[in-house]
């Protein structure tokens, strides 16, 4: 009985009505929903919509019955509607929603007449007062830019579109969901936790694909750190090959393996299944918009090439009473849905009499069907928000209604003649109320929800079973499981999706032009550390880069170890003369009065003797570490000791120079030869060298750098600051160069006086003495100013210079005193007095040189020259 009703009804319906709902309201509230798809060749409607059109269309209705049973909510007023199909189409959408408006435009009946000449009369249409859609983006946009015309409200349940955002040229739309800018966001932020710095973007060419991506690409420009690698667009009609084509090309960048997806269903399903086909099942890292969500139809058959996809839906709960309420629909209660027997019909697999539309030899319906019982159900996704779209128009509409009518049962005249739509809208985004599903309802400024998502994985188990498992949320914010996730290798740690890999420590990203998330890693070399990301700076002078080239470190300083090889030899052999030398010291001191020593000139031998101590000294002073009391003294005796040798000697070439000189003119004793005149010269000449030093502190005072630039070798790893006495090469040559002086003016006087016999005083040795000396500073100069540019300069330069002053001085202890102490202590009996002699007759021996010499060849060694010498001291006191 209720089929026969049921098909007697659809045969009778007016055309007016054949493609609409209509419930009888004191206000009546519009519907826009995809009851059906999209049209193939030129036909306007396609297939029926059973969960996207049936389930959201009676959710709207049983919406209006809640709040029409309320008490509470609009008391005394009821709720009507008009509820139109889109089919899925702007353009049809459009021509369906002038049906909204017709109460507004004022008909001209003027130029009309019956047949029988009376005035036509008109159908007064409802008049709308607020709409309630549409579901996808372009068709919202469409219908919006005809209801602002006439300042009719419209709250969308499915549009996500940013654009629809524009409060200047989307004035009158607001919306439950959070618009794509918001999803945009999210999906970056996953993004930007997975550390993907190099994506991909892929779009159903149409409002949402291309709005989506756009708002994706535009936030990723403003925050920066991802890079689109490429961004491609799924045309709406593809041709054969396309989808291969799309993973090719995503294949050239093939380390942007994240893939962000605003794309239909279809388009998805396409994609994956292309993906497969070339072999990238586990390449691609699918990030997907709500269009995926948890949408089991785009993924059936391929699960594994989307494993690990991370989809985003709003979040959403599903609405236990409108289950109750769809189950409990059927045939015979529920004849206001003119769609209802065709979705009877899809649902149930059959057919309704002559007027069904399903063709072929299907079973008969008997009407005893039962949905969730014989067919099956599950709630689909956006029937909160069309629930929440209605109550939100009648909160609105109440909040209006007590404003204006307070204290009034049911409409006013000032609503019932004329609701203000602008009034409205103002009323609309005030609203604020617990929704469907017991989350907030509200709108900002521009009329959109708060963006409120719950982020899924796509993962298969170990029962290889493939499900959603929600990882995470986002309200204004990333809250991400990442323990949670799943990936196709098993391997827990994150996935890579970068153009480059991160640099290591101590190498600085140069930038690829145009690709900022692409780079070369250039080592900080030398003296340079990584200051930034993209720059190397170099450390300052006294400072290297440390191990990892982050930051800069002092370079280490040192200085002459004692335990060096390069102090070692100096020290020993400076220990040895020190010791030679306090040996002859002691020596002379205890035989002082012997004849040997009173020939050799005591005061100026303990002077000599002196300098030479000073010589091998000036070693530990060289080698100790520097400071003020340490570079004072190698300033003082650094050419001292030298000074005394050589003033000492030079006085004593001199004296014997004078000597036979004034002895070929005259018989008389030339002057200033006593003990005392030589001490006096030789303190002479040593005072201007004390003079120098004296003028040298004043002008430079001593004190202690660190040279940075004497072991800056290639590698800072081996550089060394060497901490030594501000005493430049120039410094020390000056110092030295007096004492210098004095050995060359030695030199020439041992050269004058070669002459002298030979067993006459020490005229021979002091000869030999300076030739070895000369020798020995000769080589010390190529030595000491070749290896200026040594890493070792220091090391070599310190002890060519401690050798050298220790050598001279051995040369002088050897050649002039070893024989005497030789003499004094293994031949006493030639350290005796002989008789003492006359000046004249010294000169007259002098002369005689042939005679002395067979003469001391027929005596004993040394005992001429005992005589000489001892004659000569005589006659000087």
């Amino acid at each position: 009985m209720a089929v026969q009703m049921f098909t007697v009804l659809l045969g009778r319906l007016s055309p007016e009505y054949a493609h609409s709902i209509r419930l009888d309201g004191d206000i009546i509230l519009g519907g826009l929903f995809p009851i059906h798809s999209r049209g193939d060749r030129g036909t306007p409607c396609g297939e029926l919509k059973k969960e996207k059109g049936i389930h959201r269309l009676e959710a709207m209705m049983f919406a209006i019955d809640l709040i029409n049973k309320d008490p509470e909510l609009l008391p005394n007023i009821t709720l009507g509607a008009r509820i139109l199909d889109t089919c899925s189409r702007d353009t049809y959408a459009l021509e369906q929603s002038l049906t909204f408006v017709q109460a507004l435009i004022e008909r001209d009946g003027s130029d009309v007449r019956c047949a029988n000449g009376d005035p036509p009369i008109f159908t007064k249409p409802d008049k709308i007062v607020g709409v309630i859609g549409a579901a996808a983006s372009s068709v919202s946009i469409m219908v919006a830019n005809i209801l602002r015309l006439f300042k009719i409200p419209q709250i969308s349940y499915a549009s996500t579109a940013p654009e629809l955002s524009d409060n200047t040229r989307y004035d009158f739309f607001s919306r439950v969901v959070p618009p794509d800018s918001y999803q945009a966001q999210a999906m970056m932020d996953i993004v930007t936790a997975m550390e993907w710095n190099y994506v991909s973007t892929l779009a159903s060419e149409g409002n949402y694909g291309e709005s989506g991506v756009e708002a994706f690409i535009q936030i990723s420009r403003e925050t920066g750190g991802v890079c689109i690698a490429q961004s491609l667009k799924i045309p709406r009609e593809p041709r054969p090959g396309e989808f291969d084509k799309i993973i090719r090309r995503l294949l050239e960048t093939s380390n942007a393996r994240a893939i962000i997806m605003f794309a239909n269903e279809d388009d998805i399903r396409r994609v994956l299944d292309a993906a497969k086909r070339n072999n990238q099942t586990g390449h691609f890292l699918w990030v997907g918009s709500d269009s995926w969500g948890s949408k089991i139809s785009p993924v059936i058959g391929q699960e594994r090439v989307a494993e690990g996809a991370i989809t985003i839906l709003p979040k959403r709960a599903s609405v236990e009473a409108f289950d109750r309420y769809f189950r409990s629909r059927s045939l015979s209660n529920n004849r206001r849905n003119v769609w209802f027997a065709e979705f009877w019909e899809e649902n149930f697999n059959c057919k309704l009499g002559m007027h069904g539309k399903r063709p072929g030899s299907l079973k008969k319906c008997t009407g005893l069907e039962k949905v969730g019982r014989d067919s099956s159900y599950e709630q689909e996704g956006k029937v909160q928000f069309v629930m929440d779209a209605v109550y939100a128009m009648a909160h609105a509409l109440h909040r209006m209604h007590r404003e204006l009518c307070y204290g009034y049962p049911g409409l006013c005249p000032r609503m019932a003649n004329n609701i203000d739509g602008k009034e409205l809208l103002n009323h609309i985004r005030a609203v604020s109320f617990n929704g469907s599903a017991g989350t907030p309802v509200i709108f900002n400024e521009n009329g959109d929800a708060p963006g409120r998502y719950d982020i899924f994985q796509y993962q298969i188990t170990n029962r290889s079973t493939a499900e959603y498992k929600v990882i995470g949320s986002w309200t204004n914010k990333l809250y991400l499981k990442v323990e949670a996730m799943r990936w196709r290798t098993g391997d827990p740690s994150l996935p890579a999706s970068v153009c480059s890999m991160p640099c290591r420590t101590g190498e600085r990203k140069k930038v690829v032009k145009g690709v900022p998330c692409c780079w070369h890693c250039e080592r900080c070399e030398g003296y340079h550390y990584q200051a930034s990301e993209f720059t190397c700076e170099l450390c300052r002078y006294e400072m290297r880069p440390d191990a990892n080239r982050t930051g800069c470190v002092p370079i280490p300083i040192i200085k002459l170890e004692w335990h060096s090889p390069w102090a070692i030899v100096p020290v020993f052999i400076s220990m040895l003369g020190i010791i030679a030398t306090s040996f002859v010291i002691v020596t002379f001191v205890r035989y002082n009065d012997t004849p040997i020593v009173r020939a050799s000139g005591r005061e100026m031998s303990y002077v000599l003797l002196t300098g030479i101590f000073l010589c091998y000294a000036i070693t530990f002073l060289m080698i100790a570490t520097p400071d003020v009391g340490v570079c004072s003294f190698r300033r003082i005796f650094l050419g001292l000791g030298m000074c005394f040798s050589y003033a000492a000697l030079l006085t004593k070439t001199n004296r014997i120079h004078r000597i036979f000189e004034q002895g070929k003119k005259s018989v008389t004793a030339p002057r200033f030869i006593s003990p005392a005149s030589q001490l006096v010269i030789t303190f002479s000449l040593i005072s201007v060298q004390l003079l120098g030093v004296f003028v040298w502190f004043a002008v430079d005072p001593p004190h202690t750098v660190v040279d940075y630039g004497e072991q800056r070798t290639q590698d800072p790893m081996a550089a060394r600051g060497v901490l030594k006495c501000d005493i430049s090469d120039l410094s020390l040559i000056c110092s030295l160069g007096y004492s210098i002086l004095l050995m060359v003016t030695c030199t020439v006087y041992a050269i004058k006086t070669r002459g002298v016999p030979e067993t006459f005083n020490e005229a021979k040795p002091i000869g030999f003495t300076m030739y070895t000396t000369c020798i020995i500073w000769l080589a010390f100069i190529p030595i000491f100013f070749g290896t200026s540019q040594s890493a070792e300069r220091m090391y070599i330069q310190t002890t060519t210079l401690t050798v050298s002053l220790s050598l001279s001085a051995s040369v002088s202890l050897g050649m002039l005193y070893m024989p005497k102490v030789y003499i004094i202590l293994f031949h006493p009996e030639q350290n005796v007095p002989k008789r003492k002699r006359s000046f004249k007759a010294i000169v007259t021996a002098a002369t005689m040189s042939g005679k002395l010499t067979q003469k001391g060849g027929d005596r004993p060694n040394g005992e001429v020259k005992t005589e000489l010498c001892e004659s000569m001291e005589t006659n000087s006191e």
